[in-house]
């Protein structure tokens, strides 16, 4: 029998039964005690009691924080997954229990991040669709790992938004200029203030040249070390790329040369600046410039079709880019349409 007594302004209800976890949960009266009893004593004695315990416990929220610091911790990608949850967990989403969590809870968070709000810009499809991508996985880890039970993935059950198509953005004529113009490094004057105009961080200059040269991913780019740097043989050595694969990729004259040209620092990294960092020099550096819709992964496809043009085989190419199927190259080989029309004679 369950026991149940007044504590204070709640009523406490609590079951010990061998071979059965110890339950206890307080209400505002004792009707609402006294039913959550019996159904967990039936479901005890039919044998179909599940411990829900740590879904009405824990918050979604805190689920979120305890994926980013046991599984996000271990990925190759953990900065931007970690920064994508806190971000996340800002999200009303993130105070409901677990227990609460529905269909329509996830998709009010849909429909939120697709038309934003006050203080959130709208985001595409395709981001949202990687954040219940996110949310998935978070769920189901509690579920199978963590000992949080849920009927059913709510995430599983509602519609993903349109994906984007995928990106075809290349430098027009003149844009390489003008965003290495904005880049080049602010000048101080005789009290040491930076000047107006230019870059304040070294570091991201040679970073966008190295990515035009070499298609390397900007991951790719902030993990180089000066020991896989070999300037004599023209090559960097990747250990860690996102297929799982290393690849050792050619530098043209001008990547050498820019290499070449850095300082060394005490951490050994080729380039000591963090994604985040260098994705928000590039977004202000293009705004400065007058250039629209241009990302920072953007120059992986510029410096992919550069280089096709040079390497007619496709093997080497791919060797190059460190793609896997020449339906992922083709992704990112945007040939302009004069260029072909100039080889056609």
């Amino acid at each position: 029998m369950a026991g149940i007594w007044k504590r204070g302004k709640y009523w406490r209800a609590e079951i010990r039964r061998g071979g059965y976890p110890h339950q206890w949960r307080t209400f505002d009266t004792k009707v609402e005690a006294e039913a959550w009893a019996r159904r967990i004593e039936s479901e005890m004695d039919r044998g179909t009691f599940v411990d829900r315990t740590e879904a009405e416990r824990n918050t979604f929220g805190d689920l979120l924080q305890r994926y980013a610091e046991e599984v996000s911790s271990q990925k190759k990608g953990k900065a931007e997954e970690v920064l994508r949850i806190r971000k996340i967990s800002q999200d009303p989403i993130a105070k409901y229990k677990v227990a609460a969590l529905s269909g329509k809870v996830v998709a009010d968070y849909r429909d939120r991040r697709l038309k934003g709000d006050a203080r959130h810009r709208p985001v595409s499809g395709s981001t949202v669709s990687r954040e219940l991508t996110l949310l998935s996985h978070v769920l189901n880890v509690a579920r199978k790992e963590w000992g949080v039970h849920m009927d059913v993935n709510p995430v599983s059950v509602i519609r993903r938004p349109r994906e984007n198509r995928a990106r075809t953005r290349r430098l027009s004529p003149g844009e390489e200029q003008r965003i290495l113009a904005e880049l080049e490094l602010s000048q101080r004057d005789e009290h040491g203030r930076f000047a107006e105009g230019g870059c304040r961080n070294e570091w991201a200059l040679p970073a966008v040249i190295v990515a035009i040269e070499t298609a390397m991913r900007r991951g790719e780019i902030l993990s180089l070390s000066w020991a896989d740097v070999f300037l004599d043989e023209r090559f960097v050595r990747l250990h860690d790329t996102k297929n799982g694969e290393a690849r050792d990729v050619p530098l043209s004259s001008r990547a050498a040369e820019t290499l070449k040209s850095l300082p060394r620092n005490d951490s050994d990294l080729v380039f000591p600046i963090s994604g985040e960092a260098l994705k928000r020099v590039f977004m202000r550096a293009c705004k400065r410039a007058g250039i629209a819709d241009l990302h920072f992964h953007d120059l992986r496809h510029e410096a992919t079709s550069r280089i096709a043009e040079r390497l007619d085989n496709i093997l080497e190419l791919s060797a190059v880019t460190g793609h896997k199927s020449v339906q992922l190259l083709k992704r990112y080989y945007h040939p302009r349409a004069t260029d072909l029309a100039k080889k056609l004679g």
